[in-house]
């Protein structure tokens, strides 16, 4: 118990940390089950824990992942557009960090471009790099903006997210349907309330 308290310690401390191996993780997660006050051993959950820890290495993928390095390549030859590119209605899922369920809804994400493009899957990819994270839906909406407008060359980024929190719908005030709508602007659409509405109303224009 101490190794895994110094382990912890060391990660919010932020100096290099050992990760528990798959056999620790796998007797954690038996040691919730038993916590539960179910029987770890029975047929049923025997291969549980196994299966947990494969789960979480696709849910949690990001971890593993670099953002900007996915935005690495820009396309040149794109008869100079300069207007607003944009990306609606991406869906994610992500989980929450205060109590580790999920979020999921869809993003929105739109930049102007200055020497030129990113190719459209790569804004749905970046986002799935932080959104498989332990994650709050306001660092997520961040983390995206920043990391799009540091990796191209733009003129403003816009990221809005639209989330429905387990957290809230399945426990706690359990109000189930409930949205959380998070947003970030930088450069023009910071600076220029017309291109705020601008990009609204595009997200908000019923699709074709």
């Amino acid at each position: 118990m101490d190794a895994i308290v110094k382990n912890l310690a060391a990660q919010i401390d932020g100096r290099p940390a050992r990760r528990p191996s798959d056999a620790e993780a796998e007797a954690a997660v038996r040691t919730l089950i038993a916590w539960l006050g179910d029987d770890p051993t029975r047929e049923g959950l025997r291969q549980t824990p196994r299966r947990v820890l494969a789960a979480y290495e696709e849910l949690f993928a990001g971890y593993d992942q670099d953002a900007e390095a996915i935005l690495g390549t820009t396309f040149k030859e794109v008869g100079g557009y300069q207007d607003m590119v944009l990306v609606r209605d991406i869906p994610f899922y992500s989980h929450c960090e205060h109590h580790m369920v999920p979020f999921f809804g869809r993003a929105h994400i739109a930049y102007y471009p200055t020497d030129g493009v990113v190719g459209l899957s790569k804004l749905a990819r970046l986002l799935d790099v932080y959104a498989r994270r332990l994650q709050t839906q306001e660092t997520l909406t961040a983390q995206i903006a920043d990391c799009l407008e540091a990796a191209v060359g733009t003129r403003g980024v816009a990221v809005m997210l639209e989330a429905e929190h387990l957290c809230m719908s399945m426990r706690g005030v359990q109000k189930s349907g409930s949205s959380t709508m998070t947003s970030r602007f930088t450069g023009v659409f910071h600076d220029d309330a017309a291109e705020r509405e601008k990009f609204l109303s595009l997200v908000h224009a019923p699709a074709r």
